[in-house]
């Protein structure tokens, strides 16, 4: 059976990168939170939020690398990857509840419109932008060879980067005018960004949480696939597909044309698992019988049409 394909490691060097841009980002969205309770400022409230959101990646991408490291034992066959997903769900509840508090905030201040201090507000803004700027540089050093994990805490810090740029942008239209209504309608837009991202992690951490079958995975094409690419093949049934980290695992049933090489035919479905699907984790329980179950019925017609070149005969009938 091939090897299974585990999450790929970032280096060394970019583990270190991950755990500085941490640290960075931890420390000023802090920052900002306390400049904007002290300011009153909305704008630099919800940013801070939005920050939380890259702290929140990078924080997964950290765990992802050192629960990775960590052997599977008797207790847990598959590791502690899934820790993950609970991470990214806890982060994304947390995202929601921030962003409905920023909203609600920003409708009562419209309309009765509170102080906020500029010149504050201003450097800590900018203050803000140099660090996410010095962050994206961190991550972006060791993007090509990173993994996933470090690419998408890359954009989240480079979306950041417009949380930040609002900011100040608020802060100089106060400073030049005044008006401060721009502040809770930028914190709105803002918002909206920190919504968009944590609606997504929140839907796919639920996703692979309840065993979903990853989106990149088609099990009705990978079913009719199998059986055309592989002669003896006649039937797929009992698909389970589902995410561990980055790794894709399957198992499923194959109803096969008793083979001379039952080995071999293994080989070739997992090979084939593998090259097209990314599956390099895969348990096959191969059958000579002719399935009854309801999920193979929804597939006999449209298969038997692809094997039309073995004859009419059943599998067993074809051995004999």
């Amino acid at each position: 059976m091939p090897d299974s394909t585990h999450l790929s490691l970032p280096k060394d060097s970019n583990s270190k990168r991950l755990l500085a841009a941490f640290l960075v980002t931890v420390v000023f969205m802090l920052v900002e939170v306390i400049g904007g309770l002290l300011s009153g400022s909305l704008a630099l409230l919800a940013d801070a939020g939005h920050m939380l959101t890259d702290a929140a990646a990078l924080l997964v991408a950290l765990m992802a690398v050192h629960f990775s490291r960590r052997q599977p034992n008797a207790r847990h066959t598959f590791g502690y990857l899934r820790l993950t997903t609970l991470a990214a769900f806890l982060n994304a509840a947390a995202l929601l509840m921030i962003v409905i508090f920023i909203l609600w905030e920003a409708v009562r201040r419209f309309f009765a419109p509170q102080p906020v201090m500029g010149t504050p507000m201003l450097i800590i803004a900018v203050a803000g932008l140099l660090a996410n700027l010095f962050t994206f540089w961190l991550l972006h050093r060791g993007i090509e060879e990173s993994n996933l994990n470090v690419r998408a805490a890359a954009l989240h810090v480079l979306g950041d980067l417009l949380g930040s740029v609002g900011a100040i942008t608020a802060a100089i239209i106060i400073l030049a005018t005044g008006w401060t209504p721009i502040d809770p309608i930028l914190s709105v837009l803002v918002s909206c960004l920190v919504l968009h991202s944590a609606w997504r992690l929140f839907k796919e951490s639920v996703h692979e949480l309840l065993e979903g079958t990853p989106q990149e995975v088609d099990i009705h094409k990978l079913q009719k696939d199998l059986c055309l690419n592989i002669p003896e093949v006649r039937n797929i049934h009992h698909v389970h597909v589902w995410q561990i980290g980055e790794q894709t695992l399957i198992t499923l049933h194959a109803q096969v044309i008793p083979p001379h090489d039952h080995d071999g035919l293994l080989r070739r479905i997992q090979a084939y698992l593998l090259e097209h699907s990314h599956i390099g984790h895969a348990t096959i329980q191969l059958e000579y019988q002719h399935c009854h179950a309801p999920d193979c019925k929804l597939h006999q017609t449209a298969e038997s049409g692809a094997h039309a070149h073995a004859g009419s005969h059943s599998p067993l009938e074809h051995h004999h």
